[in-house]
């Protein structure tokens, strides 16, 4: 299929060659699903801590003697059963990250791509040259192509675009190599340059 390639003004650049297997799909939802839900437990830093009967700073010793008090039988303070104790099975510093297949990760973006373009949120552009790095005059751009949220993608050096940018709300900008579920199914919009679409395809095609 064929998507008409646009520059940043709006006007018209000619077309684009898609491949159906990448843009083309049905969208399988389960596998976004998996794939955000790994992301983000990725993403978990996993610094929780609780202190452990060993951890909180109490005396050892035996409370009162063993047998003939009445009382139940006890050990030291630390127990959890008395304030200012160890907390019993609390949690730990661990890693959040789970395992998930290369081809489920790679099925999610063409479902990705795939519900974007039948959704018409998918834009091609030329390039993202800007004669400068200012927010206003981005703006004026995001507002002629009818733009409120959208990932940029694109391969070559975009430093001007990314600080042009970095103020406005849900507009961000990343490598082709970035592309991912979360953050595009975070945006409205996702804008493909010519450059990202062929990197996009050589990699999943």
């Amino acid at each position: 299929m064929k998507l008409q390639v646009i520059k940043l003004d709006g006007s018209k650049s000619g077309e684009i060659a898609l491949n159906d297997t990448i843009f083309n799909i049905e969208p399988k939802t389960e596998s976004l699903a998996d794939v955000v839900r790994w992301q983000l437990a990725k993403r978990q830093a996993g610094t929780h801590a609780v202190k452990g009967r060993s951890d909180v700073s109490r005396t050892s010793k035996k409370l009162y003697r063993q047998k003939g008090t009445g009382n139940a039988r006890h050990g030291a303070k630390t127990a959890n059963i008395f304030v200012g104790g160890g907390v019993v099975f609390g949690p730990t510093p661990r890693s959040h990250a789970f395992k998930i297949n290369k081809k489920v990760r790679a099925l999610a973006l063409r479902s990705l791509l795939s519900l974007k373009l039948k959704e018409n949120n998918i834009i091609i552009c030329e390039d993202l040259k800007l004669e400068n790095n200012k927010t206003k005059n981005l703006v004026a751009i995001l507002e002629n192509l009818n733009i409120n949220s959208a990932l940029f993608v694109d391969n070559s050096d975009y430093s001007d675009f990314r600080k042009a940018c970095s103020n406005l709300y849900k507009i961000d900008v990343i490598p082709s190599i970035g592309l991912n579920v979360y953050d595009g199914l975070r945006h409205e919009k996702i804008v493909l340059t010519k450059s990202a679409v062929e990197s996009i395809q050589e990699r999943l095609g």
